[in-house]
């Protein structure tokens, strides 16, 4: 592996992996691939930007011809597919595009890396494919049973991952991340959203009575996961990568406030929202095997996301207009106004 290419690399994952795998592998070449949605942003990769080992195209995954040029022009051998819809409200809005993206996008990469001979296939997915579970934690084996059509486009993608490994031997490995934070995440997710809103004495719109459950994973310590699944997973194997951080969403919420200094009258419970999944929580004694432990305890990491946002209103507050300014209405509009 020399020439990685990254899709979806300007996005929140995609960016924070940009730049762990420039300070990690010096040797590397990474060339980011992103269409530049809402979600991604070049502002994201300014550390990098005048650093030759990275390139940045332009480009949607589900356009094949941009796609090989890409792959052809920068001598591609490794991908890390972050390109997805990513957000479980928006695609219960507007469904197709994930189906496009998640999906069709998903089998564009993987025809090319048949068509090229990559040495590596990587998937990025979530830990929302098996759906809600009640008591224990899900194994690699366990069924998928997606609720959302986020999670179902994200099933769908991994599924078209096995069977290009099973028919054509294509050298694949998944990552099923558990809930993540940190710098440089769109905030329409539940972190950055409450952050900014806190920042700025606005409410907090909670779903139903917050007593859903999240793994909460620090981003670095996602990156890290992958890039040891990247390079030593087994081919055609799937890893989870959770945090072991469960909380509920009213407790996360509760210590963004106190991390602000902020009152908890802030908070405003709000209709939930349909196929709302309860509780996630993931054994990772697989990818452990191979090393991994996260480096950050979760209070601290949270300590030091909420300290990013307000060091870098610069990057948020432009991003809080305009598109995301219709989107939130859209959102929690009504349902902000129900409980006002």
């Amino acid at each position: 592996m020399k020439n990685i290419l990254v899709t979806g690399g300007a996005g929140f994952i995609g960016s924070n992996f940009v730049h762990y795998l420039l300070r990690q592998h010096p040797d590397y070449k990474v060339v980011v691939y992103d269409k530049l949605t809402y979600a991604g942003n070049l502002n994201n990769l300014l550390d990098v930007h005048d650093d030759p080992r990275y390139q940045f195209v332009k480009g949607d995954i589900a356009d094949k011809h941009t796609v090989e040029q890409t792959i052809r022009e920068h001598a591609i051998d490794t991908i890390v597919n972050f390109a997805a819809e990513s957000h479980v409200d928006r695609s219960i809005l507007q469904p197709d595009a994930f189906i496009h993206t998640d999906v069709v996008g998903t089998y564009i990469l993987l025809e090319a890396a048949k068509q090229f001979g990559l040495e590596r296939f990587h998937q990025v997915s979530t830990d929302e494919v098996y759906g809600s579970i009640p008591a224990g934690f899900f194994r690699e084996g366990d069924p998928l049973e997606p609720n959302s059509p986020y999670s179902a486009s994200k099933a769908g993608g991994e599924l078209m991952v096995r069977a290009y490994r099973e028919t054509y031997g294509l050298n694949t490995v998944v990552t099923r991340g558990s809930n993540t934070f940190g710098p440089y995440q769109y905030p329409e997710k539940v972190a950055p959203l409450f952050i900014t809103n806190a920042v700025d004495d606005e409410p907090l719109p909670l779903y139903g009575d917050g007593m859903q459950v999240r793994d909460w994973l620090y981003v670095e310590d996602h990156c890290s996961g992958i890039d040891l699944v990247l390079h030593t997973g087994a081919p055609g194997e799937i890893y989870n990568l959770g945090g072991g951080n469960e909380r509920h969403n009213l407790e996360v919420t509760k210590l963004i406030l106190r991390l602000l200094g902020k009152p908890e009258a802030l908070i405003r419970p709000v209709q939930d929202r349909p196929g709302h999944d309860r509780r996630y929580a993931l054994d990772c004694a697989k990818i452990q095997a191979l090393g991994w432990t996260p480096s950050r305890d979760f209070e601290t990491a949270m300590a030091e996301t909420v300290a990013w946002y307000k060091r870098n209103e610069w990057w948020w507050r432009p991003i809080k207009s305009g598109e995301f300014k219709a989107y939130y209405q859209k959102q929690y509009g009504e349902r902000l106004a129900a409980v006002s």
